[in-house]
């Protein structure tokens, strides 16, 4: 179960928005770089580390995506008193928002507090009321002047939280999706042997529309395409059973359909298959409301793809406290890395 805590701490503290993932993004090169045969950049800001097949007469193509942005914010107005209001970058639940530290990233970086109408003076009404986005703002405890010194209309806002160890678990903002570029750099490193050309994709943009990883596929044009990405766990109280798609500790998932994919049986079947023969720990996710770059790699490349994903368990999703479990991310890495490495023993044409 050990996994190097040290660098998912890193890869998940370091800034990266929708759109703004620059920080992510020489990270990651920094990193892959010494790992893969040829890293590139796309126009986009996608990072694409090539490892070559070492049994592959035909050139065939995996595409492994793992998407680097985090859900984030947009400056949208500073007003006469120095407070910024904003627009959101990627899915949020309002009440989440509610007494948290972010970072806005102007000509240098400025804590801010998430501030909204205190209860204290709130109606009976307002009190029931379930909040809005557009209730909060974000205050730097600067005037007007000092902030637009820093701060300009545009600049990105990221959520504030460190990475802890909890128990057998991790937990800190944007395990979605910096657990997924972990474990795809923690695969770089161990997968010596791969069947077909391997193009590690670290896309971007994803919580805003797949937009990278459409982007990424159409230029790749893969044969295969396996998605890194989070799913549900609702293993916590007043679940039931049928609610939960997914557990921690239970083992990496497998995706067999979300909301914008229905992934091919084949790649399904392959991947249980490859996970029974290795005894790695898998659960199946059926995930009915949400997408994953799953659906850009399937439709965008010019024959589509023979596509599917590996899920990671990840509770209180798209909050400062997403959790998942160092069990079923050290699963994620040892499947992830057989497939690569067996994918040309299977029959795709049954």
């Amino acid at each position: 179960m050990d996994i190097n805590v040290a660098l998912l701490k890193e890869i998940c503290e370091i800034a990266g928005a929708p759109g703004f993932e620059k920080r992510v993004r020489d990270l990651v090169i920094d990193l892959v770089t010494p790992l893969a045969d040829e890293v590139k950049v796309d126009n986009i800001g996608n990072v694409i580390a090539i490892k070559k097949g070492k049994r592959n007469p035909d050139g065939k193509r995996v595409m492994i995506a793992a998407h680097m942005d985090e859900i984030g914010f947009i400056v949208t107005h500073i007003d006469d008193n120095g407070f910024l209001r904003f627009h959101t970058l990627g899915g949020f639940d309002p009440k989440t928002l509610t007494a948290q530290r972010v970072i806005v990233h102007g000509k240098k970086d400025l804590v801010g507090v998430m501030g909204s109408k205190p209860i204290h003076v709130m109606s009976a009404e307002e009190r029931t009321k379930l909040p809005k986005s557009t209730d909060f703002f974000i205050d730097l405890g600067m005037s007007k002047e000092e902030v637009e010194k820093y701060i300009t209309v545009g600049d990105p806002v990221t959520r504030d939280r460190e990475l802890i160890e909890m128990g057998d678990c991790v937990n800190c903002k944007s395990i979605d999706n910096r657990v997924a570029v972990f474990i795809l750099i923690e695969t770089l490193k161990q997968l010596e042997n791969p069947a077909y050309d391997v193009y590690a994709t670290f896309t971007v943009q994803e919580e805003v529309g797949l937009r990278g990883a459409n982007v990424a596929a159409h230029g790749i044009n893969p044969d295969f395409g396996i998605a890194l990405d989070t799913t549900i766990a609702f293993d916590v109280p007043g679940a039931q059973a049928h609610e939960k798609v997914t557990e921690l500790g239970k083992g990496t998932a497998i995706k067999i359909m979300d909301a914008m994919t229905i992934c091919d049986y084949r790649m399904v079947e392959f991947m249980k298959q490859t996970a029974d023969k290795a005894k790695i720990s898998w659960q199946p996710e059926i995930l009915v409301a949400g997408g994953t770059d799953t659906a850009g790699v399937q439709r965008m490349g010019k024959q589509g793809a023979i596509a599917g994903a590996i899920s990671i368990p990840t509770r209180h999703l798209h909050q400062v406290i997403e959790m998942a479990h160092k069990q079923d991310i050290a699963d994620s890495i040892a499947l992830l890395k057989t497939c690569l490495e067996e994918i040309d023993q299977y029959d795709w044409k049954h």
